[in-house]
């Protein structure tokens, strides 16, 4: 059974938004993935655990699945050179 939701702050969506046409529908289709298989992205590991990482070309989607709701947060989308440590930066507030 896929995931039922999914749920993003609104500096993200209004990121999503705010992209390239090319970029938003890369993303919006990864995002579709997501939800039909939770595990398709990669698993983070230290600071990170807990979140899975999905690559849209240069970009990363830092997400977490909370599986008794059917929910995907995705924490963060950018690009690959920054992604991370910004998710660290988010989770930290």
């Amino acid at each position: 059974m896929g995931i039922r939701r999914l749920k993003m702050s609104d500096e993200t969506a209004e990121l999503v938004r705010t992209l390239h046409p090319d970029l938003k529908r890369k993303i919006k289709a990864a995002l579709q993935t997501i939800l039909n298989d939770s595990q398709s992205g990669k698993v983070l590991k230290d600071e990170l655990e807990g979140l899975q990482s999905f690559k849209v070309g240069k970009f990363r989607m830092v997400y977490k699945t909370v599986k008794y709701k059917g929910i995907i947060e995705v924490a963060a989308i950018g690009p690959r050179k920054t992604i991370y440590e910004e998710t660290l930066r988010l989770l930290r507030k």
